[in-house]
């Protein structure tokens, strides 16, 4: 995964999958990840865009600011008493306690500070600490033991350009469209568009980042001009395929968002072809000729690329 540049606000959008990719999360369960994703993306300072919550994976898109404006005293026992309410076996301090110690300026609060600060603006810890969270609330609830995340996380650096946050939000949002579960992304309580739909202020200030007002950000999940029809969404889904697998062609935007898209999951970066390239760059790691770019294909994406060529099906 790649790491921000201190001084520097990042998006990304991230992914985490079940063991073997089994559906087992029900109603409460999505219920309670979508919560704590709010939780600990307060307690570290990321801002969530928007996010979705299925029976086996969820998806995140985040801002992460830059760590410039040091944390005051309040504000960290604020996020303190927000993360850990009640003691818990990992953390069995009270936020009575860490105040107190800031407030004296103990040797103890200076310490406590720096530890807590450096957990703040880190996508790893964000998913580092959402996902044992949440495994080890699953597990005590199931009488379960063992791994319940298949693997480490799946990140894409994403362009802090509007269009490229909010076609990757529009990715997000319909999941549970691509799954089948609903026809319309409002019906869907586990998402952010769901969410805002419902009344969230929370989520509806989130999505103004991509977009100002939700009907305009609806025009991107269902095209510009077009309302949703019953069934429609389903159909456009299976000759999306066709067209884009067999036929090598091009289809709409608000019909490709409705298919598995390895661009958003597996492209490591995501932009306009510049803002790849001078990311690539930066990467030490990977050799001169693989930081080119690679247009993504199959629809009008208004310029947007990605770091990784994808060879294999990239639509399902």
């Amino acid at each position: 995964m790649r790491r921000k540049v201190l001084g520097e606000t990042a998006y990304y959008h991230l992914m985490s999958r079940t063991v073997a990719g089994e559906a087992l999360f029900g109603d409460r369960e999505r219920e309670i990840l979508r919560k704590m994703i709010w939780q600990v993306a307060e307690f570290s300072g990321i801002q969530v865009i928007t996010y979705a919550v299925m029976k086996n994976h969820f998806h995140v898109l985040v801002e992460v600011p830059a760590k410039e404006v040091p944390v005051s005293d309040d504000e960290l026992v604020r996020r303190f008493r927000r993360l850990y309410p009640e003691p818990t076996p990992w953390q069995p301090m009270r936020a009575e306690v860490l105040e107190w110690h800031l407030a004296n300026s103990t040797l103890e609060g200076k310490g406590l500070r720096q530890e807590l600060t450096a957990r703040m603006h880190d996508v790893s810890w964000f998913m580092k600490t959402l996902k044992q969270r949440f495994a080890h609330w699953f597990n005590r609830s199931r009488e379960r033991f063992g791994a319940l995340w298949s693997e480490r996380f799946k990140s894409v650096l994403v362009e802090g350009d509007r269009w490229a946050l909010k076609t990757v939000a529009a990715y997000i949002d319909l999941n549970a469209v691509r799954a089948g579960i609903i026809e319309d992304p409002k019906d869907y309580r586990f998402c952010g568009y769901g969410e805002a739909m419902g009344g969230g202020r929370r989520a509806r200030r989130a999505l103004s980042v991509v977009e100002r007002d939700l009907a305009g950000y609806r025009k991107t999940l269902y095209g510009v001009g077009s309302e949703f029809r019953e069934g429609k969404a389903a159909f456009e889904r299976e000759e999306a395929v066709r067209v884009l697998e067999k036929e090598k062609g091009t289809v709409p935007l608000s019909s490709i968002l409705r298919c598995r898209v390895r661009y958003f999951s597996d492209g490591i970066i995501l932009g306009s072809a510049e803002f790849v390239e001078r990311e690539l760059a930066k990467d030490s790691s990977r050799p001169i000729r693989g930081k080119s770019s690679h247009p993504m294909r199959g629809t009008d994406w208004n310029g947007l690329a990605v770091g990784r060529g994808l060879r294999t099906r990239l639509f399902g």
